[in-house]
C-alpha cells in the first residue's frame, strides 16, 4: 500500500536524458508513480507516455491537474524558456527547473554574456549583432578562428567556428539573412575562441545552495578524434581529471559562487540544474555557456553517480528547502555511448528497425533518445540521437570497456557511433 506522502510525478521529454530521469524514479522510494509526456518507444515499456505539447505552459498544466500530479520534473529548455515552471507554481503545483526569469541563462546568449560581464565572471570577450556588414567590420579587426553563436536557443547546434573571414560571412548570413536557426538568429555573438579543453559542471542549485555534480566530459563533435561537425552530443563520461581539485576550488570561487550571488543580486530565485560549460585554459576556467537544464548525454552519466535519490534532491529544490550536505555521491566512473542514426547530425533518416540484445552485463543500461514503437510493437529510430549505451564501473576503463562491449550488439541500419569517448581521460591516466 502507498504512503499517503508518496509523489506522483510527471517528467517532460523526450531523449535520453528524460528516460534517465525516468529510471531514477523508477528506483525512487519517494515515488508513487511517474509518468511521460510525450516520450519514446523505450520509456512507453516502463511508464505511461502522453501526448502533450510541452512547449505550452497552459496544455502542461491541464495535464498535471487531470491526472493529480505532485511534482514535475522539467528535462528540455524550450518549456523552461517558454514559463512552464512559472504557470505550474502559480497554480500551487511542485516544478524542479527555473523559472522564465532564470532560463534567459539559456534562451539568450546575448542576455548571459551581459550578466558574466556584469558580475566579473571569467569568459570569452565577445560582441553581437543584429546584421552582417558591422559584424563582419568587427571580424576584420579580431585573430581567427573565432566563435559565432546564435543567441537564441538552437538544440545545441548553434554554433560555428570560423577559421577566416569568408567562413565567417557565410555563417553570419545562413543565420542572420537565410535564418537558418529562425529567431534564435536574429542577433548573433561573436565571441574570441578560447584554447583549453572543455569540461560541464551540473549544479543542482537552489539559491545559494548548490550541490556540483561530478565534472564530466561531452564530446559533440560526429568523428572521431573530435572532427567532423557538431552534434548534441555524442558520449560522455564522469569524472573528468581535466578539473583537478585545484581547478574545482577556482570554478567555484572565481565561477559558481559569484554566479548565484548575481542571480539573487539581480531578483532571480534560481532553483533546478545550472550546467556551467567550461573551457579550461592557461589563464584558469572560463565560462563557455550556461545552460538551466541537465545535459544529454551527461545527465544519463551523472543519475548512477548518485547515492542519495536524486528526486528527493530534486523535490527539495523545488520547495525551497534543500541543503548540500545531506547529498551522498557514489564512487566510480560512469560512461554513455550514443548510438546515432544514418545521416545524423544532418538529414536524418528515420524508421529503421532496431534489434536489442535480449540481456545486458550488470552495471549496464540502455537508454532511449530517438525510438518510436509501431503499432505491432517493433521499435524503429525516430530520432537523431538514436540510444545510449550507459554503462558505470570502479574505474573508466572498466565502464568504458562495459560500454564498448554492448555497442556492437545493437543494430540498426546506419547506426554510427564514436570508438574514442573517453579516451583522452584514459590517455592521461596511463590506460590508453
Amino acid at each position: 500500500m502507498e504512503t499517503p506522502d508518496k509523489l506522483h510525478v510527471l517528467i517532460l521529454g523526450s531523449g535520453g536524458r528524460e528516460h534517465a530521469l525516468l529510471k531514477a524514479c523508477l528506483r525512487s522510494a519517494r515515488v508513487a508513480s511517474v509518468k511521460v509526456a510525450p516520450g519514446n518507444g523505450g520509456m512507453a515499456l516502463e511508464a505511461e507516455c502522453l501526448a502533450c505539447n510541452i512547449s505550452r505552459p497552459s496544455e502542461v498544466l491541464e495535464l498535471v491537474r487531470k491526472l493529480s500530479i505532485d511534482l514535475v520534473l522539467v528535462g528540455p529548455e524550450v518549456p523552461l524558456a517558454a514559463g512552464v515552471v512559472d504557470v505550474l507554481e502559480d497554480a500551487g503545483v511542485l516544478a524542479y527547473g527555473p523559472r522564465a526569469a532564470g532560463a534567459q541563462l539559456e534562451a539568450s546568449k546575448v542576455f548571459t554574456k551581459n550578466f558574466l560581464v556584469r558580475h566579473k565572471i571569467p569568459t570569452a570577450d565577445a560582441a553581437s549583432f543584429t546584421s552582417v556588414a558591422p559584424a563582419m567590420e568587427y571580424l576584420a579587426q579580431r585573430p581567427f578562428p573565432a566563435v559565432l553563436k546564435a543567441s537564441g536557443l538552437a538544440a545545441g547546434k548553434g554554433v560555428v567556428i570560423a577559421q577566416n573571414l569568408n567562413e565567417a560571412e557565410i555563417a553570419l548570413r545562413e543565420m542572420l539573412e537565410a535564418k537558418i536557426f529562425g529567431t534564435s538568429g536574429d542577433e548573433v555573438l561573436i565571441e574570441e575562441f578560447m584554447q583549453g579543453e572543455e569540461a560541464s559542471i551540473m549544479l543542482m542549485v537552489c539559491r545559494e545552495q548548490y550541490l556540483m555534480l561530478p565534472p564530466s566530459q561531452d564530446h559533440k563533435r560526429v568523428g572521431e578524434g573530435d572532427t567532423g561537425p557538431n552534434t548534441g552530443g555524442m558520449g560522455a563520461y564522469s569524472p573528468t581529471g581535466v578539473v583537478t581539485s585545484e581547478i574545482e576550488t577556482r570554478i567555484r570561487k572565481e565561477i559558481i559562487e559569484p554566479t548565484l550571488r548575481g542571480l539573487i543580486s539581480d531578483g532571480i530565485d534560481y532553483r533546478g540544474t545550472l550546467y556551467v560549460g567550461i573551457m579550461v585554459t592557461d589563464l584558469g576556467p572560463r565560462v563557455v555557456e550556461f545552460n538551466v537544464r541537465f545535459g544529454d548525454p551527461e545527465c544519463q552519466v551523472l543519475m548512477p553517480s548518485m547515492e542519495t535519490d536524486p528526486v528527493e534532491i530534486m523535490e527539495s529544490i523545488a520547495r525551497g528547502t534543500f541543503r548540500a550536505a545531506d547529498v551522498r555521491l557514489r564512487p566510480g566512473a560512469t560512461l554513455i555511448v550514443v548510438l546515432a542514426a544514418h545521416g545524423y547530425p544532418a538529414a536524418v533518416r528515420i524508421g529503421d528497425a532496431i534489434e536489442l540484445p535480449s540481456q545486458l552485463p550488470e552495471g549496464v543500461d540502455i537508454l532511449h533518445g530517438g525510438t518510436q514503437r509501431q503499432p505491432n510493437g517493433a521499435l524503429v529510430t525516430s530520432g537523431g540521437r538514436v540510444l545510449g549505451i550507459v554503462a558505470h564501473g570502479a574505474t573508466l576503463a572498466e565502464a568504458a570497456q562495459k560500454a564498448y562491449t554492448v555497442a556492437p550488439l545493437v543494430r540498426f541500419a546506419g547506426c554510427h557511433y564514436r570508438r574514442d569517448i573517453g579516451a583522452r581521460q584514459l590517455r592521461r591516466d596511463g590506460v590508453a
